[in-house]
């Protein structure tokens, strides 16, 4: 493998996500501090549970009632 491999891979990602909405942002960081991130970049978001997709929802619902607030 090429050393310079992994960080084009990581700046390929970082690139990508500039093209998120901060919804989409919002989603992918709730799914990290939820653990489930990885499961999201193996099986997609589809792949998850209704439990899983309830919680984030719930979180984002949560986080954008609270930002709204300030």
């Amino acid at each position: 493998m090429n050393p310079k491999e992994p960080l084009l891979s990581g700046a390929l990602r970082r690139s990508a996500l500039s093209y998120l909405s901060e919804q989409e942002k919002r989603k992918y960081e709730i799914a990290r501090e939820l653990g489930i991130l990885d499961k999201v970049r193996q099986v997609g978001w589809a792949g998850l549970s209704a439990k899983e997709t309830g919680r984030i929802g719930g979180l984002m619902g949560r986080k954008h009632h609270t930002s709204k607030g300030d």
